[in-house]
């Protein structure tokens, strides 16, 4: 928690700095009030005295009570704004954190994981800024002030109030030991919770399509279930504080008076009065001291989850980044649109196989280079390398004759046009999705994007929604077909008019005329623009000035098609399975 407080700025320092101000005034005509109490009592016990002294000393004492009201009121509102910005900040840091993220780091945290560390963490560290603040500074200077104000009156009243203190800390302290390891069990079980919210909610066609509902609705309450009777576990402990914090106040306001009885009877004529006014103010003064260790259980309940959060929100910021930023940020060599892999191989950081095994080949501009191979034959993690969504375990990738590690990232990317294996689109409209993300500090124009629409196949449909380039585009694009979501996605690189075109099998949802028509545009769109396209179809890519074949994660076969037929062994079984031997002379 502490690392996390040193997040605060100079301008929350001076708030807080405010507020404990406030706050020592609050307490200050708090604790005045029980004297004027007192001075009343004595007064109405005496004769002889007037009204007018006893309207006076009530009258300081509403005005007390209206000033701890107007000071209440300045922390409750300073300490609420500290703690809404100071949250706003941890939720961006952390939001910039994830997304410099590599797969690595995503993977390690999981999804559902970084989505409750962003909200549910957070609010709690939120929660406890905001109450627990004004009680941290409160409850201390309360307690203090209070058992300076009463150490003189009764060592038996005294003694009574601290053997009272120590029951309260000992229930506090044994509820603690017993809640707070169960904690963070509690926000696992939100990360899994959530992850099988989200699991059910994406996969919920797959989910109606095979009768699935009560499996998952099972699934879901299991989790639910475990997460709710550890709850209810830890509220039930909590539940036993109050009463027991009620039973001591109303145990301890009674044994003053009941001591106090004893002591009044005893005393002398004279010092009746006086011992009487001083059991009003000891009472008085005793309950706030009890009324402050109230306010320290608060702070116990809210604390051992808020530690809990705070430690799992540090975890993410304090996360090494793997893919460290190079330099380069601008083209140093006469390279334009060039991709070499020098002697490549590459494992993922927990696995103990290399998926790659020494893969080179170069990729000149305007060429298109293909990539061939059965499932799992590391096609798509090969050409998720250029990128840098992870880095080489051996070898080197250059783009332009430039390690892609001494690059700065932001300008790698924009050498480069990704369309993804799973086409991606966000929320928004059909524009918005086109001219997605920066360019070089560059405006994408209307006419960029309808061209790019055209090239992509996807005109005919985008002209007959409702409103055209302007209509809605929900979340993850699931108002649209998926080779209508392809298509978009390829226009989204296109648009961006880059030096390298990357398609991670980007084609598969077309149907072959689209797929044809949509290749022959875009050679005649892209020009100069180098292409790597990762297919399953021999059809797609049998066009292709270079052909990469791989199985087991190793190149078995570099060449053109007609080359491979007759070179490639694994080439020819892949060709012959989808195309017959007529199709394949052409």
């Amino acid at each position: 928690m502490i690392k996390l407080l040193r997040r605060l700025t100079m301008k929350d320092c001076i708030f807080i700095l405010v507020c404990f101000i406030f706050i020592i005034a609050q307490v200050a005509l708090d604790l005045k009030m029980p004297d004027f109490m007192s001075e009343i009592t004595v007064l109405v016990k005496t004769e002889g005295n007037h009204m007018g002294e006893i309207l006076k000393n009530g009258g300081f004492m509403l005005a007390c009570a209206f000033g701890s009201f107007v000071f209440t009121v300045l922390v409750g509102y300073i300490v609420s704004v500290v703690a809404a910005n100071f949250s706003k900040r941890i939720r961006k840091a952390l939001f910039t954190k994830v997304e410099s993220f590599s797969m690595s780091e995503v993977k390690a945290f999981s999804t559902s994981s970084l989505i409750t560390r962003s909200t549910n963490d957070i609010t709690q560290v939120e929660m406890l800024m905001a109450m627990g603040l004004q009680l941290a500074i409160k409850v201390p200077i309360t307690a203090i002030w209070a058992i300076t104000k009463i150490l003189n009156k009764s060592w038996q009243w005294s003694s009574i109030t601290a053997a009272c203190v120590v029951i309260l800390l000992s229930v506090v302290g044994f509820l603690m030991a017993i809640v707070v390891p169960k904690f963070k069990i509690v926000q696992k079980l939100t990360d899994k919770l959530n992850d099988v919210t989200r699991e059910n909610l994406t996969g919920i066609r797959v989910v109606r399509a095979f009768n699935a509902e009560k499996y998952q609705e099972e699934k879901f309450d299991d989790v639910n279930n475990e997460l709710t009777n550890l709850q209810l576990f830890i509220q039930k402990k909590f539940a036993i504080m109050q009463p027991i914090m009620y039973i001591v106040l109303y145990f301890l306001t009674l044994a003053i008076y009941f001591v106090g009885a004893y002591l009044i009877r005893d005393a002398g004529l004279m010092d009746k009065v006086t011992l009487f006014g001083d059991m009003v103010v000891f009472s008085s003064y005793a309950i706030h001291v009890i009324i402050s260790f109230l306010m320290l259980a608060l702070i116990f309940m809210m604390l051992p989850r808020a530690q809990v959060s705070a430690k799992r929100i540090n975890e993410v910021l304090e996360t090494e980044i793997t893919i460290k930023d190079g330099n380069i940020d601008k083209n140093t060599t006469n390279e334009v649109g060039t991709v070499e892999f020098k002697n490549v191989s590459f494992k993922y950081p927990d696995a103990d196989e290399y998926l790659l095994k020494n893969i080179s080949f170069k990729a000149n501009k305007g060429e298109t280079v293909a990539f061939i191979g059965s499932t799992g034959s590391g096609k798509s993690t090969l050409i998720n390398l250029i990128p840098r969504f992870y880095d080489v375990t051996e070898g080197e990738i250059l783009v332009d004759g430039v390690n892609v590690k001494d690059y700065k990232q932001e300008f790698l990317y924009n050498k480069i046009g990704y369309v993804p294996q799973k086409a991606v689109l966000f929320d928004g409209t059909v524009e918005s999705n086109i001219s997605y993300g920066d360019k070089d500090g560059k405006e994408i124009t209307r006419d960029a994007i309808k061209k790019a629409i055209e090239v992509a196949q996807a005109k005919e449909f985008v002209e007959k929604m409702d409103n055209q380039y302007d209509s809605h585009i929900a979340s993850g694009g699931t108002n649209v077909s998926g080779g209508q979501k392809q298509r978009l996605s390829i226009a989204r690189a296109v648009a961006r008019n880059p030096e390298i075109y990357i398609f991670d099998d980007s084609f598969s949802a077309l149907d072959y005329k689209t797929d044809a028509v949509l290749r022959k545009e875009l050679k005649k769109y892209t020009g100069d623009s180098t292409s790597l396209i990762v297919a399953q179809r021999i059809g797609t890519i049998m066009n292709s000035d270079k052909i990469i074949v791989l199985e087991n994660g190793e190149q078995v076969g570099t060449g053109t098609h007609k080359e491979l037929l007759k070179n490639c062994k694994v080439y020819k079984q892949i060709a012959t399975s989808q195309l017959s031997e007529e199709e394949l002379a052409k």
